[in-house]
């Protein structure tokens, strides 16, 4: 009789214990995140926070996902998601109103609210737009990249390859999640701190490096380095494709190595999310080096929390490396 009752309270005891772990795991907060940036930051911030849970709607590896076209899985995640961090500035086209469908309770933190200091997207120093339509009738459909299509009257959106800007994201999202769920408000805070305190740090390694470059004039694939250039002291002298392509006829490719001579450019950089084959060519016809910079629009899954840091020092070597820097 005692053997059944010991057996009883511990059936009982492990449906109770079990019973509480399960409401906790369903009251669990989950936050779901439009790009990697925005999650990798959303990551940063809400570390060490119990019953919160983070995940990516797009593949890490995609890139900015300006047309991209929402799939099963991702309404899937939609619906069972409490609160959706958005890159903002039109990244998200691809939402519309099978967002507030799928979720209508969906709360959404909006990482570029608010920001002043904004750049129109696909302008070059000059406003000048090489690469534009205009030269793409040669454009090859199967070296197409993932992200195409931007207007060029749209904001920019890529605010977070400047770590000066990715701060101001870094703020938005920190006090979005502290506003949405108070009880972990002060971790969420205390992280945002520390993380923006990173960010700055590597924008004043930009900045002085760029103080120190023989060459400061630099191309770029297309508008994701504006705010870095603009806050660091780059200057971006042409773009490959202000609309995203990833190649150009051959007088647009004429044309932009006319700017680059004209302009004393130092070199070509291009995007890992990008086919590096244009800029490789560009740079060759004009004579300068070529390089990779990344603007960590995309990432490995499974990304260490300081992936960011350890890209933005690489591109920093890049420069250093292919621009030269006075001693």
């Amino acid at each position: 009789m005692k053997k059944k009752s010991f057996v009883l309270v511990t059936s009982l005891l492990f449906f109770m214990f079990s019973s509480q772990a399960f409401s906790a795991q369903a009251a669990a907060k989950r936050i779901l995140c439009t790009t990697f940036p925005v999650f990798q930051i959303t990551r940063n911030v809400t570390a060490g926070v119990d019953g919160i849970e983070v995940e990516l709607m797009i593949p890490a590896r995609l890139g900015c996902p300006h047309n991209y076209s929402l799939t099963p899985g991702d309404m899937r995640k939609i619906a069972s998601a409490d609160i959706l961090v958005i890159n903002g500035l039109g990244m998200e086209e691809f939402l519309g109103a099978p967002l507030y469908e799928a979720n209508p309770e969906l709360v959404t933190v909006n990482s570029a609210e608010g920001i002043e200091g904004l750049l129109e997207f696909g302008h070059s120093e000059s406003g000048e737009h090489p690469g534009d339509d205009k030269h793409m009738e040669d454009q090859d459909p199967d070296s197409a990249p993932e992200e195409t299509a931007h207007s060029h009257s749209d904001l920019n959106p890529h605010l977070f390859a400047s770590p000066g800007m990715a701060v101001k994201l870094t703020v938005n999202i920190t006090e979005g999640l502290a506003g949405i769920y108070p009880d972990g408000a002060g971790t969420f805070r205390e992280n945002g701190r520390r993380y923006a305190a990173e960010l700055n740090n590597l924008a004043e390694g930009f900045t002085t490096l760029a103080g120190r470059l023989i060459n400061n004039r630099i191309v770029t694939q297309h508008g994701a380095f504006d705010y870095l250039a603009r806050d660091a002291g780059l200057k971006i002298v042409a773009v490959i494709n202000a609309e995203g392509g990833s190649s150009l006829s051959a007088a647009g490719i004429i044309s932009l190595v006319k700017k680059i001579n004209q302009t004393k450019a130092g070199a070509v950089f291009t995007e890992p999310q990008y086919p590096r084959r244009i800029g490789t060519a560009i740079a060759g016809e004009a004579g300068i080096p070529a390089g990779e910079l990344d603007p960590v629009a995309s990432g490995p899954e499974n990304a260490p929390l300081d992936y960011y840091q350890t890209v933005m020092r690489r591109n920093m070597e890049v420069l250093e490396n292919l621009l030269g820097v006075r001693e």
